[in-house]
């Protein structure tokens, strides 16, 4: 089994995938949205290439720990994945992650057209990353 997670953005998803050891997250793959059930049949497509048993969603929660327009839509489209997956999702405190992602991929000397394709794949495996880190301390 693997833990599977997700950055969800109004443009791209971004996929991280855990070992089977829940060690360390692998960055998966970005998908572009292109609609709703293309989005959720790629989503489900990868869970069950995978074996996942668990999805992890990155939640935008405010820096203030408000929940605004942003955590909204991430929790309907949580709603919807549920009802095509039959794997439990839970959500994820992603706060600063993407920034975290960008700065890393700037370090690299990532070009703008490379970072723009990879950010929130990267943004996904941190928040993967963290999840796994807090089972072990739990």
């Amino acid at each position: 089994m693997r833990i599977m997670a997700l950055d969800v953005g109004t443009k791209r998803i971004g996929v991280a995938m855990s070992d089977e050891l829940f060690l360390t997250a692998q960055g998966g793959q970005t998908v572009y949205r292109s609609s709703p059930q293309t989005d959720f049949d790629s989503i489900k497509k990868t869970v069950e290439a995978n074996g996942v048993g668990e999805i992890v969603v990155g939640l935008p929660i405010n820096m203030n720990g408000t929940f605004g327009p942003k955590a909204k839509e991430v929790t309907e489209f949580i709603e919807a994945l549920a009802r095509v997956v039959s794997v439990p999702i839970k959500t994820w405190d992603e706060r600063l992650t993407t920034a975290q992602a960008n700065r890393a991929l700037l370090e690299a000397d990532t070009s703008r057209a490379k970072r723009k394709k990879s950010v929130d794949m990267l943004a996904a495996q941190i928040i993967l990353q963290s999840y796994l880190d807090s089972r072990k301390r739990g």
